[in-house]
């Protein structure tokens, strides 16, 4: 079992990362549900595994339905908004996971490495409490700035970049493994913030801002600097002249990638 002390940083609906939940969670999987083609990319990965740990396991998108799943998650908000359908999500963090050595078949985290406050020690856990892969859907912050809004919201990217670990660092706590693309479909239906790379007009929505974190830690002027360039360049015509061939491409590719760590 786990000798790391509790994590003292966790707010107030239990949210252990940088990002409170209880305040920005509200309505988050109207916009936040599981792509189909990452589904079937992490499944794969998992490989012939029949338990499996999901950290930071949210409203549980992305976890296999033919799997014995454990669920952790630390926020409250999060938590709540599981459906019935799925297991109930054990209340915790990666720093600390509740578990023996080699417990589980294989490990699964999605949207979830930039939140933990000890990267290495949640790795760290991870890996010791899995005896088969871990499988971890994140952004390599290298790429973000590929994204057109680099260019309405640079202090929104520009954060991303700085809260997302490396991969090489993943890869590193993890003891080792490889990193695939994933490549983003165009009417991909987990509403991060590349997943509109070719409907622009989603991204007007507050609720659809609110659902990607990083939209939480930029001033009130942002947003509303965004909503009006952006807006204008609409209206105008501008936005289709630079980026419209967007809004027909199949494929977007992005900041996401799939590390898988065999074990």
């Amino acid at each position: 079992m786990s000798t790391l002390e509790p994590n003292s940083t966790r707010k107030a609906d239990g949210s252990a990362g940088d990002v409170d939940y209880g305040r920005i969670g509200v309505g988050y999987t109207s916009y936040r549900q599981p792509e189909p083609e990452f589904e079937a990319a992490i499944r794969a990965a998992l490989g012939p595994a029949r338990t499996v740990l999901n950290i930071g396991a949210g409203a549980g998108s992305y976890e296999p339905r033919d799997l014995d799943v454990t669920a952790v998650e630390p926020s409250a908000k999060m938590r709540a908004q599981r459906p019935a359908d799925r297991v109930a999500a054990i209340d915790g963090t990666a720093e600390d996971l509740p578990f023996d050595d080699d417990t589980f078949d294989a490990a699964m985290a999605t949207f979830t490495v930039h939140q933990w406050s000890d990267l290495s020690a949640g790795l760290a856990e991870v890996r010791r409490v899995t005896r088969g892969p871990v499988v971890v859907l994140t952004c390599d912050p290298t790429a973000l700035r590929k994204f057109w809004l680099h260019e309405y919201a640079p202090e929104a990217i520009d954060t991303e970049a700085r809260r997302y670990p490396t991969v090489d660092a993943i890869l590193a706590g993890l003891g080792g493994g490889s990193a695939t693309p994933l490549p983003i479909p165009l009417r991909c239906v987990d509403g991060f913030g590349e997943a509109y790379y070719g409907r622009p007009e989603r991204l007007l929505d507050p609720g659809a801002r609110r659902a990607n974190s990083a939209w939480s830690f930029v001033a009130t002027e942002v947003h509303e600097r965004f909503e009006t360039t952006l807006g204008n360049d609409l209206s105008s015509g501008a936005w289709d002249a630079k980026y419209g061939g967007l809004r027909t491409q199949e494929h977007f590719d992005g900041s996401l990638v799939l590390i898988v760590s065999p074990g």
